[in-house]
């Protein structure tokens, strides 16, 4: 039984190690140097004598039963896992593009390689996920300027039941206090120019009702993530997380995911997702406390999305000349009267750049109300195309 794992990240880490200990042959896909995934940022220790862990390698395509790395290289599969996890999602403003504003993950990637980019500091977005990076950025000595969550936490209390399900979380947030001293919530980061930063009060619908400046060298922003699901394009999907069974199968044959690719809740859930599918896909029956933390977990999931949801009132922040895709500085007022996510590409050059749409894609389809496709690409990520041609003909 070959189980291939693309995603180092808790979520497979652990379908790895569950699909081995079931006896299967398991290899390991990752386009890191290191396992940790973002949450652990290689400074996991990963090692199992029944996984094979391909570090630096890119997976770019799947057909059929076959994996198709960067090389070009083949590694055909019984079952595959996808445990590709999540990218931030920044919602744009005016000056976003400039010098002084990254998303919130990599604010978070560089505090935990020791580096902070600047003495002040703000922390925008919606979202649990603001106050482990703005407590990053303090203790490495920034000076936190501000903490502004675009929600309102009052939403939580119709949440009882997802609370009562995920207690340790209450600890969780109570490790964050030094950054909650500094949270203003329904508060939004709306502009930039040089270290002035327009913050805004927001309305239910994150309109802004009024104005004042702060000053600050580091905007940091994240409104939650978005999953990279392109291994599996044809794949079903709710919201634009692919749609898994109680044993993480997708509606793809023979392809499980976990983490993630399945919705936002937190390590814990993404590690018990990866090692119900890899149960599974190792043909084994899952452990029923990993089945019940998932249940646990995805109530938690639930939670955070309906609480913390993108409100359209954003849209209200930019100007016409406000950029929206940066890689090929396509602006507000450049998008184009379109139907479709591919005529809007093809007639404005949103999402076309190097980053192919990861970062703007979904904002231009709000933006414009063409129907958002998801990302749906036959090809997941850039390659040359002398790989392609250095791929095995066919045999007839």
């Amino acid at each position: 039984m070959r189980v291939v794992v693309v995603g180092a990240g808790p979520a497979g880490m652990a379908a790895a190690r569950t699909a081995a200990d079931a006896g299967a042959e398991v290899t390991m896909v990752d386009s890191e140097p290191a396992a940790g995934g973002q949450y652990m940022r290689g400074r996991a220790k990963f090692e199992h004598r029944g996984v094979t862990h391909l570090k630096n390698t890119e997976a770019w395509l799947v057909e059929g039963n076959t994996l198709h790395l960067r090389g070009p290289r083949q590694l055909p599969f019984d079952a595959l896992v996808i445990a590709t996890g999540a990218y931030d999602r920044p919602l744009p403003f005016p000056g976003w593009d400039g010098p002084g504003v990254i998303t919130a993950g990599a604010a978070q990637a560089l505090a935990k390689q020791g580096v902070t980019l600047a003495e002040r500091v703000v922390v925008t977005g919606t979202g649990p996920f603001l106050l482990p990076v703005a407590t990053a950025l303090q203790d490495l000595g920034a000076t936190l300027v501000g903490v502004y969550e675009a929600s309102s936490p009052v939403g939580w209390l119709r949440e009882a039941k997802a609370i009562a399900a995920n207690r340790h979380k209450i600890g969780e947030l109570a490790s964050y206090r030094k950054a909650l001293r500094h949270l203003e919530t329904r508060t939004a980061v709306v502009g930039k120019q040089g270290d002035r930063v327009t913050v805004a009060k927001l309305d239910r619908e994150w309109r802004p009702v009024s104005h004042r400046t702060v000053h600050a060298d580091l905007v940091c922003v994240g409104y939650g993530f978005l999953p990279r699901t392109d291994l599996v394009p044809d794949a079903k999907r709710t919201n634009d997380f692919l749609d898994v069974d109680e044993h993480q199968r997708t509606s793809v044959a023979n392809v499980y995911a976990a983490g993630e690719v399945t919705g936002i809740g937190g390590a814990d859930l993404a590690e018990a997702e990866g090692v119900v599918a890899g149960a599974a896909a190792a043909q084994q029956e899952p452990p029923r406390e990993a089945l019940e933390a998932v249940r646990r977990g995805r109530l938690f999931a639930g939670a955070l999305n309906r609480v913390h949801a993108v409100q359209p009132g954003w849209k209200t922040w930019l100007d016409p000349d406000t950029t929206v895709c940066r890689c090929e500085k396509v602006r507000l007022e450049d998008l184009t009267d379109a139907t479709s996510m591919r005529e809007l590409k093809l007639s404005s050059r949103v999402a076309l750049g190097r980053c192919q749409g990861r970062i703007c894609a979904r904002n231009a389809a709000e933006l414009t109300g063409v129907p958002f496709d998801g990302q749906r690409r036959v090809i997941a990520v850039p390659i040359p195309l002398g790989e392609l041609a250095d791929l095995p003909e066919e045999k007839k």
